[in-house]
């Protein structure tokens, strides 16, 4: 067996193992970040869950930092409780970005991980099947529900090779977007093996898995092999290694294979991560911002590199060079290591450990003007601004075009320097003071709720007729950013649904939230393209248009996490039977679906949509498992879950 099917095949509760079958997985931890923890936690609290019981669940502070007002701290506090009342371990501002403080203190070869964070599967860099999921999914797992999807086709990617001098990790995942865009890996987990692998680091496989989410994949696997126990062992936690590697005649449904040795640095463009080319064709463009940090960079050389590259040099005077370190523990290793001095003296911008400008928490790049950031995503407004022109690249790539103020492809710094050969260092401080571990079973915390905590709003069972207008019509790509931005002013409202769906889709239609107020009892329904949905896997993309009344949403595709959100909250994801039927709906027209509690309860997937503007018919299918017709059925996968436990 390859190593994804080994890891599957040792969680398996249900189902079989067959590619689109709905299997269900025992969940061994789980990563929540609070972003998107708060309603995790409310979820627990309307469960009435008593303690969680994975064998580990941890909660993160890392994406709103910014303390403008109550709000954020508040959550903060919240969470804090929350974790001390359900027993997580809870990670304090400050101390880091979830991805790679879970990678260095809790992730373990052979074990399941769900993530409300659709980056988790960057945890596959140590051989674990990390999933990025729904928050009210990851709630459930946390009351010991298996994790139910459908099961994933496995494509091998064959590494063989070293990187060259000046090209990284980054371009190696940049290589895969250019090759398969933002949705060549949906209902696919992408497994890396070859003798390639001998040349990465644990980290470096971390950069790779992390942004395979950005191809749609459920995950990324690599095996655990001896680099795995040598950055445990790093760690002070070698004993949590075992081994697991495919075997040797192992088996992929799908193969292709990267020379390491032939790439060049990549940069994706404004503004999709699938629009990648070579750097050199883009060099000389003028930057105003070069972003070092992120979930997809997070490691001691993505940041000591660039230190080595501007020591006795200084960022171009028109570049913002922002530095975001990824951990409290990591900022130890850059002072101690003497790399944070030469990176402050270069003109660096030092910001706190945390998610900060990828997620639009300050940062903003200017109006017209380019960031290089090694980031994993470049969605239109996800900066903070909202025509920004954001581009996705290699430490390297945004540490010399910071010196020249242009892009450059940094090859070109070969000729002043040799290409720094970083070695990370056998025993890094190891910081575990901001971790605060889950007070012992029995102890019952009090939850602490500041008045911008509200309860999850009740939803209505599917009614048998749905009939509304069709209120926004989008194209293809769209993501969750788009539908449900996250910045500064957006997500303090995190935890209180009224107020956050406010800001549904204001980067496409800013009157779109007011035309839904309108027709919030009634209902109404939402035409979109291809791979709706893509992104982030914010739970509130679903939830606040279904709390302003958006009953179905017909796309002619689905990115996986948002349709399975979409049916967690009641909402019923349609496809389009004829794509070309896509163009005969327009905005305002009024559609009306009969019959549709029948047909789900029938088991029935085709349902006529009639559009009472044009008086013509049209055919829809739903791609719903049986279990996802029920939530539906039910108004939510909530309430599915009081339903059952009631009996």
């Amino acid at each position: 067996m390859n190593v994804t099917r080994q890891l599957i095949r040792d969680h398996l509760m249900e189902g079989e193992m067959v590619a689109g079958e709905e299997i269900g997985l025992r969940v061994d931890q789980t990563l929540t970040q609070d972003a998107t923890g708060t309603l995790v936690m409310l979820e627990l609290e309307a469960m009435g869950l008593d303690r969680v019981k994975t064998e580990l669940s941890a909660q993160y502070v890392d994406h709103n930092l910014i303390q403008a007002d109550h709000k954020n701290p508040d959550d903060h506090l919240f969470l804090e409780s929350a974790a001390a009342r359900f027993g997580l371990w809870y990670s304090r501002p400050g101390n880091g970005v979830s991805h790679p403080v879970h990678q260095e203190h809790f992730g373990k070869p052979g074990r399941t991980l769900l993530g409300s964070d659709s980056h988790t599967p960057a945890a596959g860099a140590i051989g674990m099947l990390a999933i990025g999921a729904g928050g009210i999914e990851v709630a459930l797992a946390m009351a010991g529900e298996p994790f139910r999807m459908r099961m994933p086709e496995v494509m091998g990617v064959r590494l063989t090779g070293e990187l060259p001098d000046w090209v990284s990790a980054k371009d190696v995942i940049l290589e895969m977007l250019r090759r398969y865009g933002v949705d060549g890996g949906v209902n696919r987990v992408i497994e890396y093996y070859g003798p390639g692998l001998g040349s990465l680091s644990a980290m470096d496989r971390h950069v790779i898995a992390n942004m395979g989410t950005e191809l749609g994949a459920t995950t990324s696997v690599f095996p655990s092999d001896d680099e795995v126990r040598r950055f445990l062992r790093q760690q002070g936690r070698e004993e949590d290694w075992s081994e697991w590697v495919a075997g040797e005649d192992a088996e992929y449904d799908h193969h292709d294979e990267i020379d390491l040795s032939e790439l060049v640095p990549l940069i994706a463009l404004p503004s999709s991560p699938g629009n990648v080319v070579p750097v050199s064709e883009v060099a000389g463009r003028e930057i105003y911002q070069a972003y070092l940090g992120s979930s997809a960079n997070p490691g001691l050389r993505d940041f000591a590199v660039p230190a080595m590259i501007v020591e006795g040099r200084k960022a171009a005077s028109s570049v913002s060079f922002d530095v975001n370190p990824t951990s409290r523990q990591l900022l130890e290793s850059l002072t101690r290591e003497g790399h944070l001095w030469s990176l402050i003296r270069a003109g660096a911008r030092l910001h706190q450990a945390g998610c900060n400008g990828c997620i639009g928490m300050g940062q903003a790049p200017a109006t017209g003007r380019n960031s290089l950031r090694t980031v994993p995503r470049n969605f239109p407004g996800r900066s903070g601004t909202r025509e920004d022109a954001v581009y996705l690249c290699s430490p390297e790539t945004a540490t010399v075009s910071a010196l020249r103020g242009v892009i450059t492809d940094p090859r070109e710094m070969g000729d002043e320097m040799e290409y720094p050969r970083f070695r990370e260092p056998e025993d890094p401080p190891i910081n575990r003071e901001l971790l605060v571990a889950p007070p012992d079973e029995g102890e019952r915390a009090e939850l602490v709720k500041g008045p911008n905590i509200h309860a999850l709003p009740d939803l209505d069972p599917l009614a048998e007729e749905l009939e509304g207008p069709v209120l926004l019509k989008v194209g293809d790509d769209i993501s969750t950013d788009e539908i449900l931005p996250a910045g500064t002013e957006v997500l303090p409202f995190r935890s209180n649904i009224p107020a956050i769906s406010r800001f549904t889709f204001g980067q496409i239609d800013e009157h779109y939230w007011k035309r839904a107020e309108e027709f919030q009892q009634e209902g109404h329904m939402l035409v979109g393209g291809e791979n709706y949905g893509q992104g982030s896997s914010r739970e509130h993309a679903a939830l606040a248009p279904r709390y302003l009344g958006v009953t179905a949403v017909i796309a002619k595709s689905f990115a996986r996490i948002h349709a399975q959100n979409l049916a967690n909250f009641g909402i019923l994801p349609l496809l389009f039977v004829d794509p070309g039927d896509y163009d005969g709906v327009e905005q305002q027209h009024r559609l009306r679906i009969r019959g549709v509690r029948t047909a789900l309860e029938e088991g029935r997937d085709t349902l006529e949509v009639e559009n009472l503007d044009r008086d013509d018919r049209f055919e829809v299918r739903h791609a719903l498992s049986s279990r996802q017709r029920e939530m539906v059925l039910a108004g939510s996968v909530l309430n599915l879950y009081r339903e059952r436990n009631e009996h």
